[in-house]
């Protein structure tokens, strides 16, 4: 899970059985997301990487573009829920190369927000589909699997899709 901060969709990765690797700038929000699964964490020092582990979790502290492929381990799926659209368009083509090479393009569930970008400067920053196309449609098969207008809209300022999508090798 990149960007993971102390989501609650951890815990519930983790009470249905899966092993987890999460990586994320804020160091405070890795240790409440500990606190709150009850756990105490190992850490370690990794290069520019501050390593905090669990039994099934695994969370990287630093900036994700250090992270290798070789701290990070096998992945065997990613799910996107927040972090494609918490970037500024001047850093998601660096970042979605980035992923694609530490998880050796493992699939991925991508959740993201399309929305008039005038509206609201974000983030969450506006996705199109296109967007999705540019970054990831040479490398993966990829499939709209769901699509709902944001209730209430987005922050309250503007209306908003949200986008769940598939993404498989070719």
């Amino acid at each position: 899970m990149p960007l993971c901060g102390k989501t609650l969709d951890i815990p519930w990765l983790l009470s249905n059985g899966y092993r987890v690797a999460g990586a994320e700038l804020s160091k405070i929000a890795i240790e409440q997301l500990f606190i709150g699964l009850g756990v105490e964490p190992q850490i370690l020092q990794v290069g520019e990487i501050d390593h905090y582990s669990a039994q099934n979790i695994d969370v990287f502290v630093g900036d994700i573009f250090h992270l290798s492929s070789q701290m990070l381990g096998l992945v065997d799926a990613i799910y996107d829920r927040a972090a494609l659209v918490a970037l500024p368009k001047a850093m998601r083509d660096r970042y979605t190369a980035h992923l694609m090479e530490i998880t050796d393009q493992a699939p991925q569930l991508l959740i993201c927000y399309e929305y008039d970008q005038n509206l609201m400067e974000g983030p969450p920053f506006s996705i199109s589909h296109e967007e999705v196309n540019q970054h990831y449609g040479g490398r993966y098969h990829l499939t709209p699997i769901a699509s709902a207008n944001v209730p209430g809209g987005l922050k309250g300022k503007c209306a908003a899709k949200e986008h769940v999508w598939l993404l498989q090798n070719n």
